[in-house]
């Protein structure tokens, strides 16, 4: 990746922060949690391709409705497992048949003699384990011993009467759609950025979501065992002002309230989940109505969706796609000039900088447990109205 430099010296960015592959710093971080790998649905008999975390897999479902999650390449001779079959007990690969279930065991091998009963229980198809939750499978890609309990977020338990949860694999809140060509920290960096917002979202764009995200916030970060909060008040001219409170959670989440303003606790979170080192997809989840689409919520630079702009309409009223993915594939930390206004992000830089050290020397990091009743994550974040005789 070449770059520009204003120093003079080779631009970098922190591989610590950035990098996923396996066996990298923050790659072995990541690999101590759960992440969404698709939803619900995606997991048939016909295999889906998922690629994490620099990993190339493949999704399937299993005769009596197991979802599984192995390496694309069949341990027999390499072929793609993507062009297998789901059937009773497991995948079968279309190259001998060998036949693997859920946890990646061979429980059949057609062409062999005896059905290959010498040798199959020898073998094993590398997998990982999932979990259906919120409507997103998740898969955990850590050590084996080291499998926390799947998180429970308060803000999807508690339904209120008619709700239902509703997931979004979209893209939803990176400004485009589909998975976004660049680094999975430029987008989480932008959670705790509330400052871009008149600019990007009121001054460039047009109005993306209401006149009242125009105001400039005086803004409060807050570094807490989790994450990193911002909370933002906006004087709305009438005596009334609005408080609007965003946080990162470790390793990725994020929760951010309704830009339109929709009052209360946020309704729903999102995974910002690395596809591998120079891209990212986010899954989002929420509590809402049934039949709803959560993409509909997306903003409109301009007056139009995004996937009906020409290249001279975004740049006319770029979003966070553009401005996120013209930092570079991997942006160059070495350029930046971090003011006053990015505090919130040099604090969440320095917890995640903490708990990658952490894993690497061997101690587990924050919202990682293995203890029932831990796994609960709860949130502060929402749009409140602070009346003028407050």
């Amino acid at each position: 990746m070449d770059g520009y430099s204003y120093s003079g010296r080779k631009p970098h960015f922190r591989e610590e922060l950035t990098l996923v592959e396996r066996g990298t710093p923050m790659g072995e971080y990541l690999r101590r949690f759960w992440h969404p790998v698709g939803l619900i649905a995606d997991a048939t008999a016909t295999p889906r391709r998922v690629r994490i975390l620099s990993e190339d897999l493949v999704l399937f479902r299993d005769g009596a409705g197991r979802p599984g999650l192995v390496h694309a390449r069949c341990m027999h001779r390499g072929a793609d497992l993507f062009y297998g079959r789901g059937e009773e007990q497991g995948i079968r690969c279309c190259y001998h048949g060998w036949m693997f279930d859920v946890e990646g065991r061979c429980v059949d091998m057609p062409m062999e003699p005896d059905n290959g009963c010498k040798v199959r229980d020898r073998i094993r198809q590398p997998w990982y384990p999932v979990e259906e939750r919120y409507g997103l499978i998740f898969a955990y890609m850590g050590p084996p011993d080291k499998k926390p309990l799947l998180p429970r977020y308060e803000l999807l338990e508690n339904l209120q009467d008619g709700e239902v949860i509703v997931a979004d694999d979209s893209n939803l809140g990176s400004g485009g759609y589909g998975i976004a060509p660049c680094n999975w920290l430029q987008h989480f960096d932008n959670v705790v950025d509330p400052f871009h917002v008149p600019v990007l979202h009121q001054s460039f764009s047009g109005i993306q979501f209401v006149a009242e995200m125009g105001v400039k916030p005086d803004v409060q970060f807050e570094a807490f065992e989790q994450g990193v909060r911002s909370e933002q008040v906006r004087d709305l001219g009438d005596g009334s002002k609005l408080r609007r409170v965003t946080e990162a959670l470790l390793p990725n989440v994020r929760v951010v309230p309704s830009p339109r303003l929709a009052m209360g606790p946020t309704e729903g979170i999102g995974f910002v989940v690395p596809i591998d080192s120079t891209h990212y997809l986010v899954y989002n989840v929420a509590r809402a109505a049934p039949g709803t689409d959560l993409g509909a919520i997306r903003s409109k630079p301009g007056g139009k969706d995004w996937r009906e702009m020409t290249e001279d309409e975004r740049q006319r009223f770029p979003g966070d796609w553009e401005a996120q993915t013209s930092q570079g594939e991997i942006a160059f930390h070495s350029e930046e000039h971090l003011a006053s206004s990015d505090a919130g992000i040099a604090m969440l830089r320095r917890l995640l900088a903490r708990q990658v050290k952490l894993v690497a020397e061997g101690s587990d990091p924050v919202g990682w447990t293995q203890t029932p009743g831990e796994e609960w994550i709860r949130s502060r974040s929402g749009n409140f109205t602070i009346s003028a005789e407050a």
